[in-house]
Order: C-alpha cells, then sequence, then structure tokens
C-alpha cells in the first residue's frame, strides 16, 4: 500500500477561453496527516478539491487517491467533503441535513441513527439538532457541514474554506477537531487563505498562487529564517563586550542578540553578560518565521488574524462500520 493518499502529477484544468486555472500540479499527501493548502482567493485550491472529487474534470495530468485513480467510484465512497460556501436546503433540520448526507453515501441504515448521534455530539451540535438550517448561524452551518462530510467514515476529509466567517471561539473548536480526527488514522486535507488556521495544527503545508505550487512540505523545511532565541535589553553594550558577541557568531543588532541555538541554556551566559554591563533585559523570547511570514515571502501579500482560545471539549468518536 502506498503511503500517499494523494499522489498527482501535472494535473492542469483550462477553462474556455483559455483561462489557466492549474499549471501542472504535483502533489503528494502522506497518510493520517493534516494537510494544508494555502493561497489567496483565485489561486487554484478549489478547482483541485473539485478535480479530486469528479465535480469537474481535468484537462491534464494524472494522479491516484487512496491508491486508486482519481474519480474511482468505489474510492469516492472513502472521501468526505466540505466544499466551499455549502448551501443546504433551509426547511432541514441539522440532523436531517446528515441523514440526507449517509443515504446519499450508501451509509447502512443500522448505523446511520447512531453515527448521526455521535457525529452531532462530535460538532456540538446535540442541543441544536432538531432546528431548521435557517436558523443557524454560519458557525453552526459549518459544523453541520463538517457533520456530514465525516458520515460516510471517511478515510480522506476535503475541507474547503472550512472556518470562513465562523466566529473565534468556532475556530478553536475546529483545530481540536481536526486533531482529533487525525489522532483517528483520517487524511484532513485543508484549503484555506485564512493562515492562523493552518500554523497551529498542519503536519505539511502547500503554498499556492495562480494555479501553481510555489513551496511544499514541513513548516521547518519550507522557512528560510533562522529559528533562535532573542535576547532583547536596554543602553548600550561595551566595545568589549560587543566583540566578545560576535565572535562567538551571535548576531548583536541595536538592542538585541540573536542566538542561533533554540537551547534555553545556550541564552544563560549572553543574559549574564548583558546584566554584568548594568543593562536591562528587557525580552527573552524564541522567534522562528512565521507561516505568515513565509507565505508573503513566497506570494508577496496576505494577512490572517491570530488564534483565539475557545472550546476544546473532546466528544466521542464516529461508530466505525
Amino acid at each position: 500500500m502506498s503511503d500517499y493518499v494523494l499522489d498527482l502529477s501535472g494535473i492542469r484544468k483550462t477553462y474556455r477561453g483559455g483561462v489557466e486555472a492549474l499549471k501542472g500540479i504535483d502533489l503528494q499527501v502522506p497518510r493520517g496527516c493534516i494537510y494544508g493548502l494555502l493561497g489567496p482567493n483565485g489561486a487554484g485550491k478549489s478547482t483541485i478539491v473539485k478535480i479530486l472529487t469528479t465535480l469537474i474534470r481535468r484537462s491534464g495530468g494524472d494522479g491516484t487517491m487512496l491508491g486508486k485513480p482519481i474519480g474511482d467510484r468505489e474510492t469516492l465512497q472513502k472521501v468526505g467533503l466540505l466544499p466551499e460556501h455549502t448551501q443546504f436546503p433551509p426547511y432541514l433540520t441539522g440532523r436531517q441535513v446528515i441523514e440526507f448526507a449517509a443515504g446519499l453515501q450508501n451509509v447502512p441504515s443500522a448505523l446511520t441513527r447512531e453515527r448521526t448521534d455521535a457525529l452531532l455530539a462530535k460538532v456540538w451540535m446535540t442541543e441544536s439538532q432538531h432546528r431548521q438550517i435557517k436558523t443557524y448561524s454560519k458557525g453552526m452551518k459549518q459544523r453541520i457541514g463538517i457533520a456530514q462530510a465525516l458520515v460516510s467514515d471517511p478515510k480522506i476529509i476535503f475541507l474547503d474554506e472550512p472556518t470562513d466567517g465562523v466566529d473565534p471561539a468556532g475556530r478553536r473548536e475546529f483545530r481540536s477537531l481536526v486533531r482529533e480526527l487525525r489522532e483517528e488514522g483520517r487524511t484532513i486535507f485543508i484549503n484555506t487563505h485564512i493562515l492562523s488556521e493552518l500554523e497551529p495544527i498542519v503536519d505539511r503545508v502547500a503554498i499556492m498562487a495562480n494555479g501553481e505550487i510555489l513551496g511544499e512540505g514541513k513548516l521547518d523545511e519550507l522557512r528560510t529564517e533562522k529559528t533562535g532565541y532573542v535576547v532583547g535589553f536596554e543602553g548600550q553594550l561595551s566595545a568589549k563586550s560587543l566583540s566578545k558577541l560576535q565572535d562567538g557568531d551571535l548576531e548583536v543588532d541595536g538592542g538585541s542578540v540573536r542566538l542561533p541555538s533554540t537551547n534555553a541554556l545556550d541564552a544563560q551566559p549572553v543574559i549574564d553578560l548583558i546584566r554584568q554591563e548594568g543593562l536591562v533585559i528587557t525580552d527573552v523570547s524564541l522567534k522562528s518565521q512565521s507561516l505568515e511570514d513565509l507565505f508573503i515571502g513566497l506570494v508577496g501579500g496576505g494577512s490572517s488574524p491570530p488564534p483565539v482560545p475557545g472550546n476544546s471539549v473532546q466528544p466521542p468518536r464516529i461508530p466505525q462500520a
């Protein structure tokens, strides 16, 4: 069995009029990971998902999903999907949406009730399950959308902009849920332009713009700036201390000293030296290149809000077939 749930080579999509949405995408997604596809709106992220789930046809290239050619019907039964801007019939209840999705996915009727109960608990919607969709907030609709994507007990789940319009507490709950799904052995493929959603949870990331992959790998592999401790201080170092730090290959820039080490013990001699000079230590922190900085360096723009704490309750697992 291949180690990759997705193995794509040269995937292209050209729309009428010669518009190239995808310009030869090569991508390999390992099993059991949280994989982030990051890029601005219009980068081609949703086009990839639509091709993989056979909503549209590719113009070229080849690939496999779960070891089978793209489009294999049996394989699609093992795939969960939450499309971008999903709309459910407003007159259905949250529970009915999940049960309807179960019917479309040929989930055995004996399992549907039990699995729906577990999924409603998993996405924190048990108390609101009998309300109509039209009464739900954006975040509640997205929770039901994730639940219906999980109803077939999929091996790989595609989530396209899953937290767009969701409040900070809901985003925190989403990250908790995604980690739980990974622990169950599933692969979660997330499309997003919201950088803060990926950095705390992603195992690998691909950065995309204009139909092309600009960078791919683990975050530590993609970062171009050094990681290490930075010691901030107020005042002026003596020439002797400055020379000593520079001789140790440390970067001194105004009121800060940067070490190429992530070991806190290595920062102690620097702190001691600065204190011996009678200067005030203002900050000691471990710095690394953020996903936002990496994204801007590759794509040339973009921003994101910081993550905000919220609910982190762990609900029950989905019953297995």
